[in-house]
């Protein structure tokens, strides 16, 4: 099989390392490795001018990528611990499985309706145009947009920020000054001094909270991940960061919040005017936290892709959820993955190669066709779909997206995670991008995560562990049909590692990805109190909202707020009082609503004094969940 060019790290000390490994001649000279890692798949080894075209592994060979000992092929690793333990063996039976398919880098099948989607390079100053934008920072570049009417100004925006997200902001703006200025742009705009205040002599940046006591499994939300960041880097300047691609250490710590008292918030539980909010905060501090470390991602623009518009395969994502939203009002998840997964499980989870074996190549072929024209009559026939050919049939769905599911403009910050020199930085930074989604995109990932985790439980019967179903799946998700092109083998065979580890990072803190860190929510509350506090003096209705405030029976509630009443006992409480209600517990939410926030589903182990003192002008209203 062949994977193309491919170099090793090298090690002074280690002398004929290519033997051990059981490598040809025809490595080119560069095959030599640490004698404590495995082979490591280096982003360079593209341009590495010692490789020769004419490396390959064969099929049958026992010699496996990421051990130097000779092991049986029938050998499989459960360990969850190390990227040195995977059987990346797998990976390339996955991408030889593509491309014998029809759908692999390069290839076609036949009557496709795709075009190649060639991601845009932008021009100098275009990505920091488009980023201030996404951040709704257009103002700071473009007067006419003076007097759009958005939901908040900049000056609000800006005023919420810390340290290093105001310090990622004025680079963006500076960078494209400086490109104005170099193209001799007469514009207008203003100068980055104005935007941000430099720090008197005598005034200190913010103090962050002392994390000393903290454990390095417990997860500090409460202060902006780019400030700690900071602040390992200044303690730590003459630690080297190096790549996790080339660590021998790749042990998942287990990783917990600090527990909250005032609720931990999830995808969902807020409006879509705060979401909105936490958009254009998370891109700032995504930004931040990748500036601490000197890495500098660059979203890309998708280019024109010509796709199906009918159909469940090959489809925009948004197309088929539209599709299924005419038939099932709220789908969330496209209904072909939904049923895909069901399938799947309906035959159990305990199969042994479950993702890995994959289906009969031209008995996919014609179930894809009958799919697309039958699934949505109800006349297709899934008791002739085996459980291989379930599977083969959802990785191929995911991988046929005109546009991948981790999107055109943020899979290359996914695989920059690596880069980041800590395990905690890495995790906060999956968690901003996985914020960061389109919706549609970050639902079907949260279904697929929770459907490979139950697979993972079943491992001692599957033999699919963490890292097996991070192999097999890591091609699917990083390699899609619209970048055929653009992915040759050699960059497949150093991207391995790398997107095994993202998609491995995904299935193991998929319950904190999903999550809103408290400090965005926080600056959130802050640019609701001033924009509140705007729209009250222009509207003149403070006396109004004092009278009703004085008017309000506080005094009856107050003594209910004990120091241990948490939302949960709320609804326990409002269930047992009404029996006419009929809707389950688990199906209404307390919502906190107005004040500080538009509206929040309230964790149900939210201490209710501990809310009331954050937010006191809110109200309390129970409703069905809305997630």
């Amino acid at each position: 099989r062949k994977t193309g060019q491919y170099s090793l790290e090298q090690n002074q000390n280690a002398q004929h390392e290519e033997d051990k490994y059981g490598l040809s001649s025809a490595t080119g000279g560069t095959g030599t490795s640490s004698t404590d890692s495995s082979l490591l798949l280096n982003s360079s080894s593209a341009a590495h001018p010692g490789s020769q075209p004419s490396t390959s592994l064969k099929p049958d060979s026992s010699h496996s990528l990421n051990s130097r000992r000779k092991q049986p092929t029938c050998q499989r690793s459960f360990s969850q611990d190390s990227l040195d333990e995977l059987e990346m063996d797998d990976y390339w039976k996955e991408i030889e499985n593509i491309k014998s398919s029809g759908g692999g880098p390069g290839r076609g099948g036949e009557g496709e309706a795709q075009e190649e989607e060639q991601q845009k390079i932008p021009e100098e100053g275009e990505h920091e145009e488009a980023w201030l934008a996404e951040a709704g920072l257009a103002r700071l570049f473009d007067d006419s947009l003076a007097a759009d009417d958005q939901e908040e100004d900049s000056a609000v925006f800006l005023s919420t920020l810390t340290r290093t997200q105001a310090a990622a902001v004025q680079r963006r703006v500076s960078s494209y000054q400086q490109t104005l200025q170099r193209q001799r742009k007469r514009q207008h705009f203003p100068d980055v001094r104005d935007i941000f205040r430099p720090l008197e002599k005598d005034e200190e940046p913010p103090n962050l909270k002392d994390t000393t006591a903290e454990t390095e499994t417990e997860l500090n939300v409460e202060v902006a991940f780019s400030e700690q960041a900071l602040s390992y880097r200044d303690n730590n300047q003459r630690l080297k960061v190096t790549s996790s691609l080339n660590s021998t250490d790749d042990k998942l710590p287990d990783f917990k919040l600090l527990r909250d008292k005032t609720g931990q918030t999830k995808v969902g539980d807020l409006s879509p005017s705060d979401m909105r909010k936490v958009h254009r905060l998370v891109l700032v501090e995504m930004t931040a936290l990748f500036d601490t470390a000197g890495i500098d991602v660059k979203a890309n623009k998708p280019g024109r892709v010509k796709s199906k518009e009918s159909g469940v395969f090959a489809v925009p994502l948004t197309t088929v959820l539209d599709q299924d939203q005419r038939r099932a009002p709220g789908t969330r998840v496209p209904l072909i993955l939904q049923k895909l997964i069901s399938h799947v499980e309906e035959e159990g989870l305990d199969t042994e190669g479950l993702l890995r074996i994959p289906g009969s190549t031209t008995r996919l072929k014609l179930l894809c066709e009958e799919l697309d024209s039958s699934f949505y009559d109800g006349t297709f026939q899934w008791k002739r779909v085996k459980q291989h050919d379930a599977a083969s049939l959802l990785k191929q769905f995911i991988r046929d997206l005109p546009h991948p599911l981790l999107t055109v403009e943020y899979i290359n910050a996914f695989i920059a995670v690596n880069k980041l020199p800590t395990k905690k930085q890495q995790l906060h930074a999956m968690n901003l991008l996985v914020l960061l989604l389109p919706e549609a995109n970050r639902d079907t990932l949260k279904a697929l995560v929770e459907f490979f985790q139950r697979v993972i439980d079943q491992q001692a019967k599957n033999k699919m562990s963490l890292n097996n179903v991070s192999v097999v799946m890591a091609p699917s998700i990083f390699i899609f049909k619209g970048f055929r092109s653009k992915v040759t083998e050699q960059q497949e065979l150093s991207m391995a590692t790398g997107t095994a580890n993202i998609v491995r990072l995904l299935i193991r803190y998929q319950n904190l990805l999903w999550t809103i860190p408290k400090f965005i929510l926080t600056q959130v509350r802050q640019q609701n109190m001033v924009n509140q506090r705007k729209l009250y003096k222009e509207r003149a209705v403070l006396k109004l909202l004092k009278k009703i405030t004085i008017d309000r029976p506080v005094d009856k509630t107050i003594p209910e707020l004990t120091e241990d009443l948490q939302a949960a006992d709320v609804l326990t409480r409002f269930l047992s009082q009404d029996s006419s209600v009929s809707v389950k517990k688990d199906d209404l939410c307390l919502y906190e609503s107005g004040g500080n926030i538009k509206e929040r589903c309230l964790d149900g182990e939210t201490y209710m004094k501990d809310l009331f003192q954050l937010n006191p002008a809110a109200e309390w209203v129970i409703k069905t969940a809305q997630r």
